[in-house]
């Protein structure tokens, strides 16, 4: 007996097969040249984000980097945990990314200037499946500091702890204050002028 109601069609299976996809796809989508690994952030967070696009925390509200430590490009080994009590300007950044390479110079001048003023630049460089490109880089652009060799992105997934700034973008910067903690954080590329924003008010801090 026809009810004159038509059959309930169920979901065609390509289509709960590509939803979540989508989800995790649009959860991922970042800025500048792309994700950094996971996005991280979430509870209280206690950061001011200015017009300049520089978020900073508190002193009182700051906390420590987790275990950051690994193989420079050059082959050497570097913990960051070593640098405390020196202002640590971590950027992550990767060879074939042209906001890295138009951040690059500002970033060789400014470490070289600061470094009497008890700061320290270490790059994270991510997402090069072999140095070559990354070596050539440092070589181009006359990077004087050393930079982490984190091709798979797993330093910037554990370095940063859950409710942080953590990097979420390439490029991404992080300023660490004398303690190890994170003090400001960037998610595009920097000029002269707003690195230095980012690092004065901590070489200021007693």
């Amino acid at each position: 007996m026809n009810s004159g109601r038509a059959p309930r069609r169920r979901p065609d299976r390509r289509l709960r097969a590509i939803l979540p996809l989508v989800v995790v796809a649009s959860a991922m989508t970042l800025s500048a040249c792309g994700s950094g690994g996971k996005s991280g952030g979430g509870g209280d967070t206690n950061f001011v984000t200015n017009t300049g696009g520089i978020s900073t925390v508190a002193a009182a509200d700051r906390l420590p980097v987790n275990k950051i430590e690994g193989q420079t490009l050059e082959g050497e080994k570097l913990d960051i945990a070593d640098l405390k009590g020196k202002i640590v300007v971590l950027n992550v950044w990767g060879s074939w990314c042209p906001p890295c390479r138009a951040e690059a110079p500002h970033f060789a001048k400014v470490s070289k200037e600061t470094e009497s003023k008890g700061v320290a630049f270490v790059g994270i460089n991510t997402r090069d499946a072999n140095k070559g490109p990354a070596l050539a880089f440092e070589k181009d652009y006359g990077i004087g500091y050393p930079s982490l060799y984190d091709p798979a992105g797993k330093l910037i997934v554990s370095g940063f702890p859950k409710g942080s700034l953590n990097p979420q973008s390439i490029p991404s910067t992080i300023v660490l204050d004398r303690e190890g903690k994170i003090a400001a954080r960037s998610l595009m590329a920097l000029n002269e002028e707003k690195l230095r924003k980012m690092i004065d008010p901590l070489i200021a801090e007693k």
